[in-house]
């Protein structure tokens, strides 16, 4: 199969205005994300709707492609960048661009998942383990899966409710699955689910993967053991500093 990784990268985020120029210990984020990624699927690509972005990918020389500023989503983005850039690619994979510290097993994982012909969308899940207040925080997903690993449902509310136990005692009662937000598509399905409108499950979660789910797409999830620093604001990257200094050392 033939594999190319997108990496949606805007300038005007609301918490972390030109989060992917930002520097991390000496180089921007979204260079690090690119180095990160190209190092596994040699078609990658960088999407952005801001020319700063674009010249700076082309400078470190990476690949990028300039999309329109009104998308209401990566995925969006992911679809006319596609379209741009052209080529006849199997499986599409939407890489965000504030995970510097993405791991090529990650990938590698959800690149396995279209070994079986019946995959449509492939994500991962990472097991959080005994940590309740992880379990508890609206800004970690959680997934529900079926016995074959594909997702039955995504919330952040804490799932499932573990019944006639006190809080404290429920992961030690139930493997609570984190979402990682690394997605990826057969590439039919990209197009497709790009042209749904929105869905009032994604409305009140604020989470688009339900979206497909209320479609009847079927989401496989990967697992992976691997913890990344993802930056969202600008104390993020403050802690990913630390996070690659003592990598480092």
């Amino acid at each position: 199969m033939k594999f190319i990784s997108i990496i949606p990268a805007r300038y005007a985020s609301t918490r972390f205005p030109g989060k992917p120029l930002a520097l991390l210990c000496g180089k921007s984020v979204i260079q690090r994300v690119y180095e990160k990624v190209s190092g596994i699927i040699e078609e990658t690509w960088v999407a952005t709707d801001d020319e700063r972005i674009f010249n700076a990918v082309k400078d470190f020389g990476g690949k990028a492609v300039m999309t329109r500023n009104d998308h209401k989503s990566g995925t969006d983005r992911i679809e006319e960048a596609i379209e741009k850039i052209g080529g006849d690619f199997d499986v599409v994979i939407n890489v965000q661009g504030d995970e510097p510290f993405i791991q090529a097993s990650q990938i590698k994982t959800v690149c396995d998942c279209f070994d079986d012909p019946s995959t449509e969308i492939a994500t991962l899940g990472k097991p959080f383990g005994n940590d309740m207040d992880a379990v508890s925080n609206p800004n970690s997903p959680k997934i529900v899966v079926d016995k074959r690993g594909y997702a039955m449902y995504f919330s952040r509310s804490i799932i499932p409710f573990v019944r006639g136990k006190d809080e404290k005692e429920w992961p030690f009662s139930y493997p609570f699955l984190k979402h990682i937000g690394l997605y990826a598509y057969r590439r039919n399905v990209l197009k497709e689910v790009t042209q749904l409108p929105q869905g009032e499950l994604e409305k009140a979660e604020s989470l688009e993967q339900l979206r497909w789910l209320e479609n009847g797409y079927r989401i496989k999830v990967g697992l992976t053991d691997v913890e990344t620093v993802g930056i969202d604001t600008p104390e993020d990257l403050v802690r990913a500093e630390a996070f690659l200094t003592g990598a480092e050392h």
